[in-house]
């Protein structure tokens, strides 16, 4: 929920995201197919709130969730329900795009949601007083890191570690991101793509969605079990 890439490889869309949380919330439960609103939705679980920060629906439409808005904020002590919940009913719509118009956000702690719908990429964002949606440019590579966690400056040097890697590359592959996502800056623990802060926060996992065609291959690597789950299906 705290590094996002998105890559779109002559027509393979590669979306991986980095889960960076306190070692003491209780383990996720690994991606599974689940019903939501009678639609078959893939997503690792958050065994505490119940919801997740990273889903991918039977059409292959994704949301990835990103603690924050553009700037970091003050939490409060207690918010109405869990950001992970809300993007479940938001995958659970018939529209993500539509929904996240009409959809009631207050009293819900700041975030980020990046968004692929119907081969469509979107960012969007709120603040705690007002909802943005912004339309990217599918075509292109984006990386998106947490306000909460790492602030501007680094924010942009990880924007340039990505630049760097995809520099020169005419195809980048599945394995290559994750490795991208794994092995960026190792000798860093505090804002390298994985972190252990203090043995208190570290990177937990990485899921990533790829699709080509018309077929979804989702993979999540569990980094403290050192355990990789993997869940394929076809869009019909």
């Amino acid at each position: 929920m705290c590094t996002v890439t998105f890559v779109n490889s002559n027509g393979k869309i590669i979306i991986t995201s980095n889960r960076d949380e306190k070692v003491l919330r209780p383990k996720a439960i690994e991606p599974r197919n689940y019903l939501i609103h009678h639609k078959n939705v893939f997503f690792p679980k958050d065994s505490k709130a119940g919801g997740t920060w990273y889903a991918v629906d039977e059409n292959a439409n994704v949301i990835v969730l990103l603690n924050g808005a553009a700037v970091k904020h003050i939490p409060k002590s207690h918010y109405r329900k869990s950001r992970g919940l809300i993007l479940l009913d938001l995958i659970g719509s018939e529209c993500i795009t539509r929904y996240w118009n009409t959809i009631d956000l207050d009293d819900i702690e700041p975030f980020t949601l990046v968004v692929l719908e119907n081969m469509e990429l979107f960012q969007l964002r709120w603040d705690g007083q007002a909802k943005e949606s912004i339309q990217l440019d599918e075509t292109k590579s984006h990386i998106w890191s947490s306000s909460t966690l790492y602030p501007m400056e680094i924010r942009e040097h990880r924007a340039q570690w990505f630049s760097a890697f995809l520099e020169g590359k005419e195809t980048v592959s599945e394995t290559g991101m994750m490795d991208f996502h794994r092995y960026t800056e190792e000798g860093n623990p505090e804002n390298g793509l994985v972190i252990n802060r203090n043995e208190t926060l570290k990177t937990l996992s990485i899921t990533q969605t790829v699709i080509e065609k018309n077929k979804v291959v989702l993979r999540h690597l569990d980094l403290i079990q050192n355990e990789q789950f993997i869940n394929s299906f076809i869009v019909i």
